[in-house]
């Protein structure tokens, strides 16, 4: 009975393999979780290369540039205050008014959504996605 499952197992894998069929959407093509979030969420007002020179800068009087947070803090990768302004869920009166959606609120309600017949951590998502955001927006810094 082992011996046939194990010899199952060991055949439907090289079928597998041998077929083609793949679990990553592009193998040549690295998965950026970041990007994803950028290009899906921020590119719309901050500009594909993140200068603040999206398609809606017409609408907002003063969306910033992205590539320079570190350059205008001393050299210093603000990581903090980006986490702070991308969650919005705590009001900072430091921060002004805020035109930017509140992105922590949003995955909230999309965690919601996509996991309501799951247990699950809902912060531990709204963290990892902001996180993944940051990393990125750490990547493209002016140099």
């Amino acid at each position: 009975m082992k011996a046939f499952k194990f010899g199952t197992v060991i055949l439907a894998a090289m079928l597998l393999g041998g077929s083609g069929v793949s679990f990553a959407a592009d193998k040549s093509e690295k998965a950026d979780r970041g990007k994803k979030e950028y290009d899906g969420n921020c590119a719309i007002c901050h500009g594909v290369a993140g200068k603040g020179d999206g398609p809606y800068r017409e609408f907002i009087s003063k969306i910033p540039d992205l590539t320079v947070l570190a350059k205008n803090n001393k050299g210093v990768f603000p990581i903090n205050r980006v986490y702070e302004v991308v969650d919005g869920r705590q009001v900072l009166k430091a921060h002004g008014t805020r035109d930017m959606p509140i992105w922590g609120r949003e995955y909230s309600i999309a965690a919601a959504e996509l996991y309501r017949d799951v247990d699950y951590d809902q912060e531990a998502i709204v963290r990892a996605r902001i996180l993944s955001l940051i990393d990125y927006l750490y990547r493209i810094q002016a140099k």
